[in-house]
């Protein structure tokens, strides 16, 4: 019996030409909250995508409790994504529906509960995320800050085993990052579910996170518990986690020698 609830091997996936991930390996734990961070284009939001099935690898497997869920046909899928919550970076809510039915969306679709047990069910996620008197609203009249509230209530509605959290900290204010980020660990917390946290923010996600993986260029280039991660001699790691302006990552992009291309410039 494994304690790692998802286990990606050998992952591979293109857009076209452009190599996004190459010959990743992960192993997320169970119970726990994981970070994925790294340089933005690194391939973070794919990795969750891949993970939810939206997108097929190219080569390589992702194991969800056992199940290779790149081997699994419609009907199954279904089933596997029923056991998964995802917050989209922008909330991704549905702009024709109210917040009541954005949130009550997976509940039609995954299930075949009575009207009253879902209006119950909905009324309860979004007073944990503080807006069940906006359930009539629609996602044009809600704040940034509400349309990624209203799409972690629509996340955790099913009380998911698994939720995937992507850029929830990203252009908020410091009261909602700090809602935000108690809300993660509570649910974390009292539904002994599985996290994955994809952010820029290295110090709020960091203080939420039981084990950390940092990608660039495609590969893990650090993985393991947070305090060993930034702390790690890797050059490529510390750049990015201390926001180092010199290191591996240049600067500049590839240009002509600065004097000689000024020089030729006055020439002409």
């Amino acid at each position: 019996m494994t304690d790692n609830w998802i286990e990606i091997d050998d992952l591979h996936f293109s857009h076209g030409p452009r190599v996004i991930l190459e010959g990743v390996s992960i192993a997320i734990p169970k119970g726990k909250t994981t970070a994925i961070m790294g340089p933005s284009g690194c391939g973070k939001t794919t990795l969750l995508r891949l993970i939810s099935s939206q997108l097929k690898p190219s080569k390589g497997s992702i194991r969800v409790d056992n199940i290779d869920i790149t081997r699994l046909d419609r009907k199954q899928l279904m089933a596997q994504r029923r056991r998964m919550g995802m917050m989209f970076q922008t909330g991704a809510l549905f702009t024709d529906l109210s917040v009541f039915e954005n949130v009550a969306f997976p509940l039609r679709v995954h299930t075949q509960l009575p009207e009253e047990m879902i209006r119950d069910l909905v009324l309860m996620k979004l007073h944990a995320v503080g807006l069940r008197g906006a359930r009539d609203l629609m996602p044009s009249e809600l704040s940034g800050g509400m349309t990624r509230r209203a799409a972690l209530a629509r996340a955790i509605v099913l009380d998911p085993e698994l939720i995937m959290y992507d850029e929830p900290f990203t252009g908020q204010d410091p009261i909602f990052v700090g809602l935000i980020r108690h809300l993660i660990r509570r649910i974390n917390e009292t539904m002994a579910n599985t996290s994955i946290i994809v952010s820029h923010d290295i110090s709020e996600t960091l203080s939420i996170s039981d084990y950390m993986v940092v990608l660039a260029d495609g590969r893990v280039i650090g993985e393991g518990k947070p305090d060993d991660v930034v702390n790690s001699d890797n050059p490529h790691v510390r750049q990015f986690l201390h926001g180092l302006p010199d290191g591996p990552v240049p600067f500049h992009y590839p240009a002509p020698d600065y004097r000689q291309d000024l020089h030729l410039g006055s020439a002409e």
